[in-house]
């Protein structure tokens, strides 16, 4: 028979849980909820622009690995993964950001991941010092992917947001050097979520020292890489690096969930400094962070084919230049350097969200939802992230729609108090 707890016993459960639970804020899709709930929206078909979740098909070589490979399940996977996986992403990042040969170690360099997501949440837990006084920094670009700042609460570390500038990232260069003496971890994203900037491989250098003057991690999370116009690849951290001759301080995040469209596979990798990796790999040994073997056996194929992510930064580009052609007359978009996301500037971002979605159906992000009033600016309340993830089809009608509304309900009368 299951114990009913007396109230007083309730309480005593619910205050022996880590205090540090309380300091973290609702998820942005949490507040999305809130901010729609008692909304009854127009009587059309839902169109979703709110997350950034591809649901382009999944590459049939993937799925067909997972199938072929499915008896994988009667063996519990390593946290090292498989060798010929290292090896596979070893080979792809030395091909992708020009390493010099052997530069990157599949034996010493790279573990794989249960998505980078994880990887990201989990390095702050096992990189940073637990109960120092005062509490170490960890730096993070504002805008933000919310697991950075969550990451560093849990730790017990005290987040310190970069406002991103007109150019959609950080000015690293004003930042006080007490503020780098006490960064423990930094947290950079290129291209960035919501505002799809890159980081120069200049900067990246700049950053590289930067991390080796003051002996913080720098965590370089990279999972939109592969989705940028044509001809145009970003720079990654790992180019920087072997520009070093060293990959000291520094670990590059990957994921194919973006790259190959299988968020469903949680599937990435961590690469660079041999020592953070092999302290990395002990941490997430008692974690059980393992990836099950025939995802890795899905992984290997997806890191080996590029055909199928020159079709998908095909389809984005499609789907931005639809969104030039649709919203410039009545909100002007910018095609990012990468990433799938438009960050538009529309007024008070929680007003448009809920009145584009009562009167046409279409759901998007208020761009307050992904930053924090920092250093005297909040850098996303008066813009939305829209995040072309659908469909052609399907973008194009939400996008029509949103077109539609902004005709009949201008930004100035939707803004008003």
């Amino acid at each position: 028979m299951t114990a009913i707890l007396a109230p007083e016993s309730l309480l005593m459960t619910k205050n022996s849980m880590n205090p540090l639970l309380g300091t973290l804020q609702a998820y942005p899709f949490e507040r999305l909820r809130t901010l729609l709930a008692g909304v009854t929206p127009a009587d059309k078909e839902l169109i979703d622009f709110s997350i950034g979740e591809p649901r382009h098909p999944a590459p049939a070589i993937v799925s067909e690995a997972i199938i072929e490979h499915l008896h994988g399940l009667a063996e519990y996977p390593k946290v090292l993964g498989d060798l010929r996986l290292r090896q596979a992403i070893a080979d792809w990042a030395t091909r992708r950001f020009a390493l010099p040969a052997g530069f990157l170690d599949p034996e010493r360099h790279v573990i794989p991941a249960n998505g980078s997501r994880e990887a990201l949440f989990s390095i702050a837990q096992a990189a940073l010092p637990p109960c120092q006084t005062p509490k170490p920094l960890v730096l993070l670009p504002n805008p933000f992917y919310q697991i950075y700042e969550g990451a560093a609460l849990l730790a017990g570390a005290e987040p310190y947001y970069l406002n991103c500038d007109a150019s959609g990232q950080p000015d690293f260069l004003v930042v006080e050097e007490s503020v780098w003496a006490r960064c423990a971890l930094l947290y950079i994203n290129s291209p960035h979520n919501p505002t799809g900037a890159t980081l120069p491989l200049e900067t990246l250098g700049w950053l590289i020292r930067k991390a080796r003057q003051h002996s913080f991690v720098l965590a370089a999370d990279e999972c939109y890489s592969e989705l940028y116009p044509e001809g145009d690849a970003p720079a990654g951290i790992l180019e920087a690096a072997a520009a070093t001759g060293s990959l000291a301080q520094m670990l590059a995040f990957h994921s194919l969930s973006k790259r190959s469209s299988i968020p469903g596979a949680r599937s990435g990798f961590v690469a660079g400094d041999a020592d953070i990796l092999k302290a990395f790999v002990r941490y997430r040994t008692y974690l059980g962070a393992a990836t099950p073997p025939f995802i890795q056996a899905a992984a290997i194929a997806a890191w080996q084919d590029e055909q199928h992510v020159q079709h998908t930064r095909a389809d984005y580009a499609r789907k931005f230049a639809a969104a030039h052609d649709i919203l410039d007359a009545v909100l002007p978009v910018e095609t990012p350097a990468g990433g799938f996301y438009l960050w538009p500037r529309v007024g008070d971002g929680e007003a448009f969200v809920r009145a584009l979605y009562e009167a046409e159906h279409v759901r998007c992000l208020p761009g307050a939802y992904l930053a924090r009033d920092a250093h005297g600016v909040h850098p996303g309340k008066d813009r939305v992230r829209i995040a072309l993830v659908g469909s052609l089809e399907d973008c194009v009608e939400g996008l029509q729609r949103m077109r539609h509304f902004m005709e009949q309900h201008p930004i100035s009368t939707i803004n008003k108090p």
